[in-house]
C-alpha cells in the first residue's frame, strides 16, 4: 500500500509536512500506522528515510531508506528484507522523484496498557529522529 503525505511540498518556510506508513517495507524501523515528519527538499544522505514516488507509478509515494548514490539517482532499500518493493525490483530513483527526507517517526497512541509506566514508555518510545544510522549489511 502506498504511503501517504501531505502534499503542502512547496508552500510555507519550513518546507514540513507529514507521512503515514501503510506497510512493513520498513520494519522494524518504521510500523504501519507510524507518522513521519518530513522536510520537502531536505539534502539526502546515505542512511536517511526517505519519501519518493515509485518510478513506475508516479501517484504512489513510498517510504525507504537512501542506500547509495548511483549513475541517476538513488539505490532505496525498505530495512524489510522480506518486502522487495525497493530498488531491487525497479532500479535507481531519479533525484526528482525523491520527494522528501524523514526527520522523526511518531508512533501512534494505540491501546496503552493500564498499569503504572505504561504512559511513560510509551512517552519515550513515541517520538524518535531518523536521523542516519549505521546500514546493516545484507
Amino acid at each position: 500500500m502506498p504511503e501517504r503525505v501531505d502534499e503542502e511540498e512547496g508552500r510555507g518556510l519550513l518546507r514540513i509536512g507529514l507521512a503515514e506508513v501503510y506497510n512493513p517495507s520498513m520494519e522494524p524501523t518504521l510500523l504501519p500506522g507510524d507518522l513521519l515528519v518530513v522536510r520537502y527538499g531536505g539534502a539526502v544522505r546515505p542512511g536517511h528515510v526517505v519519501v519518493v514516488r515509485h518510478p513506475f507509478q508516479h501517484d504512489l509515494l513510498i517510504v525507504k531508506r537512501a542506500v547509495a548514490r548511483r549513475s541517476g539517482g538513488w539505490w532505496v532499500q525498505g530495512d524489510n528484507p522480506s518486502v522487495r518493493n525497493d530498488s531491487r525490483e525497479f532500479g535507481v530513483v531519479p533525484d526528482e522523484l525523491v520527494v522528501a527526507r524523514a526527520w522523526a517517526r511518531l508512533r501512534p497512541l494505540r491501546r496503552v496498557q493500564r498499569r503504572p509506566g505504561a504512559l511513560l514508555v510509551w512517552l519515550f518510545s513515541a517520538v524518535r529522529p531518523l536521523f542516519s544510522r549505521r546500514l546493516r549489511a545484507r
